[in-house]
């Protein structure tokens, strides 16, 4: 690899700033300077000597400017391999182009604007790309810049080497213009595929952000990082973290499902909390205002959430910020907080305090995806939502009003807990979680007990789940864990239905003098 000094550069950049800066500190070096357009007049307008590229090239820009780069004496001099190609070059009068600054049409923020198909069209840049793929192709000589973040290093390195850059620098830019152009790419095909109603297109293309490398991943031997997409969901990617020390991997995931399932409950119709354990929530809760909300969820599970994650639908005020303070708790992530809340939380120095300006829209579509060996597995998001008319009652007793709130609040919940799953929910509030096991019976057995042990410890006799409504997230293969939760005192029953016992179910149900009702929905949660 060469490191000659720049003598030649061409900049044509719509992102402008800094432009003039480096424009002069390469004329104060004595690099001949080409560009284009707007950067031209930027250029010429400080005083810095510019040639435009159609004078270089003799061949004038034309079709509205979507031709003026793709030109043999551009790409010939970014290409040109100094040691092999220099006769061909000197034939065909073409110099040798030392650095590219571009930065591509605004197409991104084009399609974010709402702007109609003919001008998304209009902004795919063609000419930048292709000189970015030209120069970052030939990193060997040549030095590309696509961000203006990377004009001080590039400085730095002419500085310090004679007008030279470094190979190693001209590599990790070269990296970072294909990246660049990758992701430009990905945005163009996503667009396409959405223009065409293409939920599942033949080839995925996936860009994000680095935003922040990580400590480690799930446990110390893992390395993780984190990515951010462009327009992201309000949530983890949006927030602003107010206090505490850096957010680990499991922090993020956990956040994540906290912040999502409070979403789920209005803010105008009532206060929400959602404590979160290792992704499963250990109490949700929905209150008169927040103190409320939070002291329903924490008698769910107190043991469990020490050190867990507290989403809150409401900004956070001082008199729950003093109840949440009473307990070691890793993250609190809400829409807003007061003032007088984050002075109090202010000397819990390890708690990570996040705002996010807003609630995701839990009805709102979009796609995750997950790793499997050799692939990825992409699905809609779970945002169906059940109403009272989707409810068809199925036992010779049908809920009352009361009851029907709680099994939609429980049925809410079971969305956001690893299958499989029971929640037992009264009073909009959870009363016992069972989540993740093998066996729906052992769901709802250990969720019963642990109601039990939540109630020995308010002082309480007997179960939470006394009186409660409980919830499945699919349906029920067998009676016997509808006979556990008879057993823990529950009074009602929703579940998706679908079972090829789904008449012995309900059946067992009318014995026990329970009310049931099926959603025909599921919440499968892997």
């Amino acid at each position: 690899m060469s490191s000659t000094p720049i003598k030649r550069a061409l900049l044509s950049v719509s992102d402008k700033s800094g432009l003039v800066e480096f424009g002069q500190f390469l004329a104060d070096n004595g690099v001949e300077i080409l560009s284009t357009g707007g950067s031209a007049k930027m250029l010429a307008d400080a005083g810095i000597a510019v040639t435009e590229v159609a004078d270089y090239t003799g061949f004038p820009e034309m079709m509205d400017g979507r031709v003026k780069t793709l030109h043999p004496k551009v790409h010939g001099g970014l290409l040109g391999l100094r040691d092999k190609h220099a006769d061909a070059m000197t034939e065909h009068n073409i110099g040798a182009i030392d650095l590219l600054v571009v930065n591509l049409y605004p197409f991104e923020e084009t399609v974010e604007s709402g702007a109609d198909f003919a001008t998304c069209i209009e902004n795919i840049d063609i000419g930048g790309p292709a000189m970015i793929r030209s120069a970052a192709k030939n990193h060997g000589f040549v030095t590309v810049i696509v961000e203006a973040e990377d004009y001080e290093s590039v400085k730095q390195a002419m500085s310090e080497n004679d007008g030279a850059t470094t190979p190693e620098l001209r590599r990790k830019l070269a990296a970072k213009a294909y990246a660049r152009t990758g992701s430009y790419d990905s945005a163009i095909s996503s667009w396409f595929a959405d223009q065409l109603g293409e939920t599942f297109p033949d080839r995925l293309n996936v860009s994000a952000q680095r935003q922040e490398t990580l400590r480690y991943g799930e446990n110390p031997h893992q390395e993780a990082a984190f990515y951010t997409t462009r327009n992201p969901r309000p949530g983890i990617a949006t927030a602003t973290q107010v206090q505490g020390k850096a957010l680990s991997y499991n922090n993020l995931n956990d956040t994540d499902a906290a912040y999502e399932l409070v979403a789920e409950f209005d803010p105008a119709d009532a206060a929400a909390v959602a404590i979160i354990k290792h992704a499963n929530p250990c109490g949700v809760a929905t209150g008169t205002d927040l103190v409320d909300a939070y002291e329903k969820a924490l008698m769910c599970d107190p043991v469990s959430a020490f050190g867990g994650i507290i989403a809150l639908n409401q900004t956070l005020d001082a008199a729950t910020a003093e109840e949440i303070s009473n307990i070691f708790t890793e993250v609190i992530i809400a829409p807003d907080a007061d003032a007088g809340a984050q002075e109090i939380l202010a000397a819990k120095k390890n708690l990570r305090l996040l705002l996010t300006g807003s609630l995701p829209a839990p009805h709102d579509p979009g796609m995750t995806m997950k790793s499997v060996a050799g692939g990825y597995l992409l699905q809609s998001r779970d945002n169906g939502r059940i109403t009272e008319a989707d409810l068809k009652v199925v036992t010779k007793r049908a809920p009352s009003a009361q009851e029907m709130q709680d099994l939609l609040f429980a049925f809410t919940v079971c969305k956001h807990v690893k299958s499989n799953t029971i929640v037992y929910a009264k009073d909009g509030a959870t009363m016992g979680v069972g989540a993740g096991q093998m066996s729906r019976l052992d769901s709802a057995k250990i969720a019963y007990s642990k109601a039990v042990e939540a109630a020995e410890a308010a002082g309480l006799e007997g179960s939470l789940t006394t009186g409660s409504v409980a919830a499945s997230d699919a349906f029920f293969p067998f009676a016997d864990a509808l006979e556990i939760i008879a057993e823990a005192g529950a009074t009602a029953v929703i579940q998706p239905g679908g079972s090829i016992r789904d008449e012995e179910v309900i059946a067992a149900a009318d014995e026990a003098g329970l009310a049931m009702v099926l959603t025909g929905m599921r919440h499968f949660r892997h």
